[in-house]
């Protein structure tokens, strides 16, 4: 029988996604077929499986990480929040509805079927599947018809460790904590825990594992520290943004406006580790910088509500006086859509607001349609005649004059609009910035050497130095019995 594991949290953004990516790469590297599975995840960071269905990012990191395709199944379902219709609802890695929070909670479980099936097909094969939770076991609030959790955990009867953040604070109060509310058969499933995210001498928390030992009776797996090649892999959501809103300085300053629906923002990573480049995340309440040479509209799950808000902030008189300064901007996916005259919504997919003008910075409209776009392709940049990779997940049609100079050659077809003095370029591709030879012609278009280096083999670097972490730090005896 496959062998599995499941990491649940004592909250969110403990580093779960972090550790199975990282248990994914050690088990590979070790020789076992393993792969990852989550089966309800709550993100607009989504990313096309080699299978063609939609699932979070952070499975296909962990797919990666495992040296393994990626599948619809390694994420069964994926909640995409958005404004007034709630969250989108992907199923298997296909469109399935929309729903509020209260009318989720009632359709949950009706989903575990397609979870349990699912995790069945992830199992075929494979000698380890390593399982992340999401949220915390600890909101017993929602634990009935519970499909993230314990409620997938005991149905599945797959045993647990729990994950504790240090460095939030706390911790040994939210793993007794954890502990003593939930009932003794989810309690059962729990076989140790790991402390994450350590900083300094790990012996000085030798005494809070005792503690937490005679309160639980639960074994520590490990004190893992603070990883810091973990900075260098693609984030899961936009909890993260708080931590990536500073960065280094560098010759070129590239700012993004952080839009209240913001998506698959780790488009951005491949800029933000590079050398020579600073790139800034603009919050409410702030100013787009007057000295950025760049701006960039990210992708939005939501693109008239973030475009309303985009204006609320006065980010539309930004972008109006970095053009009269000869700035340059590019939009991707719903950022493209901002940057035309007009869009529609005649269905009323996105909410109750049917049209909203854009900035007209692109000479083109958007229609929202039904038919969601959602497939990897392979590119070729009409602006710098190189290669590109990507993906696309995408509502709506975009056309005008502006279309007639695309930014790039999509599956055999045009996509995206370049203004007529090439200064605004909008696309519908994601991760044409992890596309090396384009990323250093844009780099060297601003007078940078744009000599970065192969970004996907960085971050293939960093899963390993991940994995390596893990092994130092975590029960060697825990890994064998795992790991084998």
């Amino acid at each position: 029988m496959t062998k599995s594991i499941m990491l649940q949290g004592t909250g969110s953004d403990v580093g779960k996604t972090v550790l199975v990516a990282g248990l994914c790469r050690l088990a590979a590297n070790r020789g076992l077929r393993v792969r990852p599975f989550k089966p309800q995840n709550m993100s607009n960071n989504a990313a096309v499986s080699d299978d063609g269905g939609e699932i979070g990012r952070a499975q296909w990191l962990q797919s990666l990480a495992a040296r393994t395709p990626s599948s619809m199944h390694m994420n069964p379902v994926l909640l995409k929040p958005q404004s007034e219709n709630g969250s989108q609802i992907i199923v298997q890695g296909r469109v399935f509805g929309q729903a509020k929070g209260r009318d989720y909670q009632r359709l949950k479980p009706q989903l575990i079927s397609s979870v349990l099936e699912s995790f069945a097909k992830v199992s075929e094969g494979a000698d380890l599947v390593i399982v992340e939770g999401a949220g915390s076991p600890a909101e017993i609030n929602l634990r009935a018809g519970d499909i993230a959790n314990m409620g997938f955990a005991t149905r599945a009867n797959v045993p647990v460790v729990l994950v504790g953040d240090i460095d939030r604070g706390g911790v040994i109060a939210s793993l007794v904590g954890t502990h003593a509310i939930l009932s003794e058969d989810d309690r059962k499933m729990i076989s140790g825990y790991i402390i994450n995210k350590f900083r300094g001498d790990v012996s000085l928390f030798d005494d809070g594992i005792t503690s937490i030992g005679q309160f639980t009776g639960w074994p520590c797996f490990g004190v893992v520290p603070w990883l810091k090649p973990a900075g260098r892999l693609p984030a899961e959501d936009s909890v993260v943004l708080e931590r990536l809103a500073k960065s280094e300085r560098g010759a070129l300053k590239i700012a993004v406006p952080v839009l209240p629906r913001i998506a698959n923002f780790d488009d951005l990573d491949p800029l933000r580790a590079e050398p020579d480049v600073e790139l800034v995340f603009v919050r409410a309440g702030e100013r787009l910088p007057a000295d950025a040479a760049l701006i960039i509209l990210p992708g939005s799950k939501s693109t008239i509500s973030d475009l309303a808000d985009l204006r609320a902030q006065g980010w539309d008189r930004d972008l109006a006086a970095h053009m009269r300064r000869g700035g340059r901007v590019i939009g991707i996916c719903g950022g493209y859509q901002m940057l035309g005259h007009r869009v529609y919504d005649p269905l009323g997919i996105e909410g109750t607001t049917t049209e909203i003008e854009g900035l007209g910075l692109l000479d083109v409209e958007t229609e929202m349609a039904p038919e969601k776009t959602v497939r990897n392709s392979a590119a070729h940049s009409a602006e710098y005649d190189v290669p590109l990779s990507g993906y696309q997940i995408h509502l709506g049609v975009t056309q005008g004059a502006d279309c007639e100079r695309p930014a790039a050659i999509v599956d055999g077809l045009a996509d995206g609009a370049v203004s007529a003095d090439g200064r605004i370029m909008g696309t519908y591709l994601h991760g044409l910035f992890g596309s090396d030879a384009y990323r250093a012609r844009l780099l060297q278009s601003f007078g940078l050497s744009g000599e970065g280096g192969n970004y996907r083999e960085s971050v293939d670097r960093a899963l390993d130095e991940v994995a390596g972490g893990l092994e130092q730090h975590l029960d060697p005896r825990w890994l064998a019995g795992l790991l084998g």
